[in-house]
């Protein structure tokens, strides 16, 4: 295979130079008709164009695996007749909504072994088009199963899959294939380390069968949680239609699993005025905070969705330009391997820009007294990934709080004492402790957001102390 040149990383957006047509930025509307409108061309005052239609998809259109409504009910009653069954975990659930809506376009279902090798070993797929190009896939989207079910499965070429408490059927996965889960392999290539402790690794790789089964997914409706968030959960189709609406005519995306503090929110303002002073007339930011798994200790989900909100309500960031969105995936914490797939995802949401910080996707090592990952290493390899070439890359510039202006302030070198570092585990301490951050950190109400949640663990703590107590 061979790679394209690395990008240059710069600490300024570079001005992205006009696809050639076969790579043109194009809206991209509702599967299964997939209709393309050709962009018009915007002048910069420099004289340079810049594309003012959404970015393609990978593989050219974005893949749509949930059923039409008119044909549901007959794909129940196909998948009652189909013996062979597979449970689905909560993050297999999580996959199968990733690869429902197109995500990871344009990968058509779980991944057979072909698919998955050259996740492992390239990072990217090749496209079956016959033309020999490649789009970035750096994490397997994989489904294990154990000797009974490779058992039960038997000779069948189907198998439905179920989940909830009551064995739903969820999707059926159609001319499958059967193969050998090769779990030390995975993990050493997806995390650069076999070391205890990877918090996927344990809750799902460690425990998973032996054997993988891939195949063509048709998922029976939407995935819907029911947890008062499903209204966030906006599909790529769904975000395109609604940059589309608002006459986007860039997109730059910022991923987070923490809450938003104004150190975060300088970064999202300035990378819109950089954009409209490059030439752009309405760039939109996509707030786009991971809603799959994550790790234990991570803020969850719906307190996360709830600082967010105080954010926009407090007027830190513009909701006139700000969509906020879940972003279903489980999260890896692989580091450099898996901002790609975070990058890659994007893409196939309209995204041409994508803002990549510190660290990205990483954790403390799970053995040593260190971190896993070299911190500037995955903006450095988002910027020479094979298949990201069409998604600028933004990486962060330093924010720290400035004692001076009583706010949060990009890093000045040349005055360091005049600056504080808050780290996030500085934020969670002062925020378990019920202690204000300095002023001008975080928005109030988001600030009162995250004491509330810290309050709501400990009250937790205390009635099961209270419990324990209490004789039978």
């Amino acid at each position: 295979m061979t790679r394209n040149p690395p990008q240059k990383v710069s600490e300024h957006p570079q001005i992205p130079p006009k696809p050639p047509p076969s790579m043109a930025s194009m809206a991209i509307l509702f599967t299964p008709h997939m209709t393309h409108i050709t962009p018009r061309p915007l002048t910069l005052r420099r004289g340079r164009p810049v594309s003012c239609g959404l970015i393609e998809p990978d593989g050219g259109r974005l893949v749509d695996l949930v059923v039409p409504g008119p044909l549901r009910d007959a794909k129940r009653r196909e998948a009652a007749s189909i013996p062979a069954r597979v449970r689905l975990s909560r993050i297999d659930l999580e996959w199968v909504h990733v690869l429902s809506e197109g995500w990871a376009s344009p990968l058509s279902g779980f991944m057979r072994e072909t698919e998955f090798l050259q996740t492992l070993h390239f990072n990217s797929l090749r496209v079956a088009d016959g033309s020999g190009s490649v789009v970035n896939m750096s994490v397997p989207i994989v489904l294990s199963i154990d000797d009974s079910q490779r058992q039960a499965v038997g000779g069948s070429d189907r198998v439905v899959l179920v989940g909830g408490s009551d064995d739903e059927p969820v999707a059926v996965l159609s001319n499958i294939e059967i193969y050998k889960h090769n779990k030390e392999e995975r993990i050493a290539r997806t995390w650069g380390t076999t070391a205890p402790g990877l918090p996927y690794v344990e809750e799902t790789i460690a425990k998973a069968g032996h054997w993988l089964i891939g195949g063509d997914l048709e998922v029976i409706e939407p995935i819907k949680y029911n947890d008062g968030l499903d209204q966030y959960r906006l599909s790529p189709a769904q975000l395109r239609e609604e940059f589309t609406h608002r006459n986007a005519d860039a997109v730059f995306a910022f991923q987070l699993r923490n809450p938003v503090h104004n150190g975060h929110a300088l970064l999202m303002t300035d990378t819109r005025r950089r954009l409209l002073e490059m030439g752009y007339k309405n760039p939109i930011l996509l707030l786009h905070p991971l809603g799959g798994y994550t790790k234990a200790d991570d803020v969850p989900l719906s307190w996360r969705m709830k600082q967010h909100e105080k954010v926009l309500e407090d007027g830190v960031l513009n909701p006139e330009t700000t969509v906020v969105a879940i972003f279903p995936s489980p999260m890896h914490y692989a580091g450099p391997t898996e901002v790609q797939w975070h990058a890659k995802a994007r893409i196939n949401a309209g995204a041409n820009f994508y803002i990549v910080g510190r660290d990205p996707a990483g954790m403390s090592h799970p053995v040593e007294k260190r971190d896993l990952y070299d911190a500037d290493h995955g903006k450095k390899v988002l910027a020479m990934a094979p298949g990201l070439q069409k998604l600028n890359i933004l990486p962060f510039k330093v924010a720290a709080y400035d004692k001076t202006q009583r706010k949060m302030a990009f890093f000045d070198p040349s005055r360091p004492q005049d600056f504080l570092f808050i780290s996030g585990t500085k934020m969670r301490t002062l925020a378990k402790n019920r202690e204000n951050p300095p002023d001008g950190f975080m928005c109030p109400g988001g600030w009162k957001v995250l004491v509330d949640y810290y309050d709501s663990l400990d009250k937790l703590e205390k009635d099961k102390k209270l419990r324990e107590t209490v004789p039978a």
